[in-house]
């Protein structure tokens, strides 16, 4: 027989969290959820489960489809789980990483004061959010 296998370890075997106690933290803040309710880090994980799993910004949804006693390398570990999260909840996460890129002609120097200040104004009205009243 099997022996039983906590949330928070298993979280920590398939990579979604760097150590345990970040798993156990998560689980206490109730950042775990098994069917929209807050789980405990003691709580016991079977096959076939979905868990909703939030880590700052990035919301993923899991199955567990094996057990992992012990933390293995990734290849391995993306076998222990599949990944249910929608498409556009992953691009959304992804976008928060992209920003514009500005390029300068090859040849054309360091920029002047002038052009400093026009890249940079570029730069801060791209990030100014609107604020509704």
């Amino acid at each position: 027989m099997a022996e039983k296998l906590r949330i928070d370890k298993y979280l920590w075997s398939i990579r979604l969290f760097k150590t345990r106690s970040l798993a156990t933290d998560a689980c206490r803040a109730g950042r775990v959820k098994k069917e929209g309710t807050n789980i405990k880090a003691s709580y016991e994980v079977k096959i076939g489960e979905v868990f909703q799993v939030s880590k700052a910004v990035e919301k993923k949804t899991i199955k567990v489809l094996d057990l992992l006693y012990t933390r293995v390398d990734a290849k391995k570990a993306v076998l222990a789980y599949a990944d249910l999260t929608p498409p556009e909840e992953t691009a959304k996460y992804k976008s928060m990483f992209q920003s514009p890129h500005l390029q300068r002609d090859a040849g054309t120097g360091r920029p002047t004061k002038k052009d400093r200040r026009d890249i940079d104004d570029l730069s801060d009205s791209f990030f100014d959010v609107e604020e509704e009243e």
